[in-house]
């Protein structure tokens, strides 16, 4: 998946926000949060202005376009 959300987890880490703050805030869902982190799912604009506005960051501070590098055969 080209877009990355490594940023997200870091600044979620440096802000103080773990897994428990993130589901009593209703920050993202959990299946959302695993699928972040496992590269496997992405966030919608509402998702993106939701997480800036708590975060205090604009989106590229949460995430990154990362061009994928095409296999060899």
């Amino acid at each position: 998946m080209p877009i990355k959300y490594d940023k997200l987890f870091a600044l979620l880490k440096t802000k103080g926000w773990n897994t428990t703050k993130i589901r009593k805030e209703n920050l993202i869902g959990q299946g959302t949060l695993t699928a972040l982190r496992n590269g496997t799912g992405g966030i919608d604009a509402r998702t993106i202005e939701k997480l800036c506005k708590a975060l205090d960051c604009q989106p590229g501070d949460i995430m990154e376009y990362v061009e994928e590098q095409e296999e060899k055969a």
